[in-house]
């Protein structure tokens, strides 16, 4: 019977037992004549009960994911060594580089960060314990008292807070009320050098012998090595965090309507694990209602690329703000990355879309050059000087003046998108525009107007029943109304579009970041 004192989990009820566990019954076996060499060359499967560190447990530290690690470790624990097992983070120490306890803290909050629990070791327990679910511990719980002490805490059932909260969380459930029957109770904290970051809780029924010391010290050991695991996981998930939070502060705001102007992008970066890279991209208002449109690409892939870009993104965006022309613009560029860390031979192009002018003024730093594609005409790269790379201060190259009189696309990207190991930059190009050609097709009311040859159908001569006069000037007009459709797109197709010629790089591509930044221009 379980005293009052263990059952409130006081003092008393943290007094560790040190009988000796029940010897297996085969250990005869050992004595017996012929037996022994068997038994060393093959010995039995741990009995249930025992906390054998085998493949379950090899497998702690193998992801850098919290809650993949705190699965590894509760599943390295039951059913075989106890009933139901569970991970708890201290909710401090996930929010912050801080972590630890006063000596005697009123309260803890820590967050569930994986449970297994159950004869049958059932994975689902939302609703009754749900994984995250943050809870607070008053001091007298032997969660509090395993956190301030740093030591482990084993009671002969689970105390009375828990009792309470576990018999109002589940009724009716029938793992709860195998939890509460609970005949032994160990909680070991799992701490991180001098600190305590979280602990794990075990529990066995009456069906199996009380933990002891041999228990309580295999289960040390478990935490010990779950808590390196935990701490990379959780600074792998802060770095995460941030690199994401930058990526999205860079994304430009495509929610800002521009007169004659509408945006679409998308951006992949260069490596599975990456979030951000060297790519950089924005759309610039412009004084005078015109709109800026850049891609830029710091060298390399890693910090250094990211901090890169940011500064030449900033950069750009506060020259956009003043009133002058687009090669002023990069100049200025020029000698700003000429003085940033990292950024020299860092390319760029930028195009500057005037409704009013009718003009599409681009110019280019060594970078790729961009494709347009106007009504009823194959998509083709914009005629333009590649330039020298920023940051060399020798930077000079002539604009391209486009005049555009009707709808027409407009594509920015990076050199990921073109680049093979087995063709040139000009077949990447030309491999490019006829991906924009197929995929403007595929969205346009009856099907493609251009042929597979890049000819403009309205230019071909009309062939069957009524294609005299009269019915070839119909059939052309018909031709230039699907033309004109093909180019002046809605927004939902243009993202569609976008996101469809990042997904098709070549075959044999490069490892580098791939950034589309495609516009819809529509003349005043």
């Amino acid at each position: 019977m379980v005293s009052a004192a263990r059952r409130n989990g006081s003092a008393e009820g943290t007094t560790l037992r040190h009988e000796a566990h029940e010897q297996p019954e085969d250990s005869a076996l050992e004595d017996a004549p012929g037996a022994a060499s068997a038994f060393r060359e093959k010995p039995p499967p741990p009995r249930r009960g025992r906390l054998a560190v085998g493949p379950a447990a090899d497998v702690i530290g193998s992801a850098l994911d919290l809650h993949m690690t705190g699965n590894h470790v509760v599943h390295a624990m039951a059913p075989g060594f106890c009933d139901a097992a569970s991970v708890y983070l201290l909710e401090r120490w996930l929010v912050d580089e801080s972590a630890g306890t006063s000596a005697d803290p009123p309260q803890i909050e820590a967050r569930r960060l994986a449970l297994r629990m159950g004869a049958a070791a059932a994975e689902s327990t939302e609703g009754v314990l749900p994984i995250d679910e943050v809870l607070v511990f008053p001091r007298q719980t032997p969660y509090a008292r395993a956190l301030a002490t740093g030591h482990a805490q084993l009671l002969d059932a689970v105390d009375t807070h828990t009792f309470d909260r576990l018999a109002a969380s589940g009724r009716g459930d029938a793992r709860i009320h195998d939890l509460l029957r609970t005949a032994s109770f160990l909680v070991v904290p799992i701490r991180l050098q001098s600190a305590v970051i979280g602990f794990i809780a075990c529990t066995r029924g009456p069906h199996l012998p009380p933990f002891g010391l041999e228990d309580m010290a295999g289960v040390e050991s478990l935490a010990a090595r779950a808590a390196v695991a935990l701490d990379n996981a959780r600074r792998y998930e802060h770095e995460r965090r941030t690199a994401l939070a930058i990526r999205r502060s860079m994304l430009p705001d495509t929610d800002r309507t521009f007169e004659g102007c509408r945006v679409a992008h998308d951006y992949r970066p260069a490596g599975p694990h990456d979030i951000i890279g060297g790519d950089w991209f924005d759309v610039l208002p412009r004084p005078g209602g015109r709109v800026g449109l850049i891609v830029g690409d710091a060298m390399g892939h890693g910090p250094e690329a990211a901090v890169a870009m940011i500064q030449l993104r900033t950069a750009a965006r506060t020259l956009a703000a003043l009133d002058t022309d687009p090669r002023e613009l990069l100049h200025r560029l020029d000698a700003l990355a000429a003085d940033t860390p990292d950024a020299s031979f860092a390319t760029c192009v930028y195009a500057e879309w005037d409704a009013e002018q009718h003009t599409c003024t681009v110019v280019g730093a060594g970078h790729p050059p961009p494709l347009i594609r106007a009504p009823g005409e194959a998509a083709r790269p914009v005629p333009l000087g590649a330039g020298l790379p920023l940051g060399l201060s020798a930077w000079s190259a002539e604009p391209s003046v486009l005049e555009i009189h009707q709808p027409t696309l407009l594509l920015l990207y990076s050199d990921g998108l073109i680049e093979s190991r087995r063709s040139d930059i000009d077949a990447g190009i030309a491999r490019l525009a006829r991906s924009l050609d197929h995929g403007i097709g595929e969205r346009a009311p009856g099907g493609p107007v251009i042929g597979a040859d890049g000819a403009d159908g309205a230019d071909r001569a009309p062939t069957g029943p009524g294609t005299g006069p009269v019915g070839g000037a119909t059939a052309r007009a018909a031709a230039e109304a699907a033309a004109l459709a093909e180019v002046d797109v809605g927004q939902e197709q243009l993202q569609s579009l976008c996101d469809t010629l990042l997904r098709d790089p070549p075959a044999d591509a490069t490892t580098d970041d791939r950034t589309v930044l495609l516009a819809a221009l529509t003349p005043g």
